[in-house]
């Protein structure tokens, strides 16, 4: 199997694990601390797994700011999406086998939360999260153990902090597979603004290591 192949699959499972575990915590009744520790837990243990095979993304709006940092190659970046898009589908999937209908815990903006404000909210946070992944790997070096901790231990914390007003998707793979299925809809406003946060990100970190032409 080609490099290419190997990546796009663990992107896919990946994807497949981070929204299986993620959801099933809200599917299974968990507290918001529950819930977002799961995330960021699945999250950690992705990146542990298969940093080495494909960057563990697991992410399409964190792919997205890769190309333009030259962290993930153009050519790369429709296969990693649709991997990853496939992946959430999967894992939500997974959820609605063992839990039902009922169970996909959809990505949706709190009752009295407005959608500027439920926009604004995810564009913020998903460029935190964007942030966190490109200062850890400088800051830090680009030790697999050290990325993980720090970029589940932001999701985690993003999710407890935001997940009661916009579910805190920060990741349109997340998204598409539990609202898709379920019905719930939004998945152009969470996926443009989850987008426009990390390649926000990614646009600054491209233009002080002046890489812009």
């Amino acid at each position: 199997m080609s490099g290419a192949w190997r990546a796009y699959g663990a992107e896919f499972i990946g994807t497949a694990w981070m929204v299986a575990i993620g959801t099933g915590s809200v599917a299974l009744g968990g507290s918001l601390l529950v819930i977002s520790l799961s995330f960021g837990l699945a999250v950690t243990l992705a990146i542990l797994l298969l940093r080495g095979v494909s960057g563990a993304h697991i992410n399409p709006a964190v792919s997205t700011g890769f190309v333009l940092t030259g962290h993930l190659q153009r050519q790369r970046w429709l296969g990693y999406v649709m991997a990853q898009g496939a992946g959430g589908v999967l894992g939500s999937a997974l959820v609605y086998l063992a839990l039902g209908p009922s169970e996909l815990a959809p990505t949706l903006v709190a009752e009295g939360v407005s959608m500027f404000s439920a926009i604004g909210i995810e564009i913020g946070i998903t460029a935190a999260l964007m942030a966190s992944i490109l200062g850890v790997v400088a800051w830090c070096g680009d030790s697999t153990p050290t990325v993980a901790v720090v970029v589940g231990a932001t999701v985690a914390l993003l999710a407890f902090l935001f997940g009661p007003l916009t579910g805190a998707s920060m990741n349109p793979a997340r998204t598409l597979g539990p609202n898709l299925l379920s019905g719930a809809g939004g998945l152009l406003i969470y996926t443009l603004a989850t987008v426009t946060g990390a390649v926000a990100v990614a646009a600054v970190v491209r233009w002080k290591n002046g890489t812009v032409s």
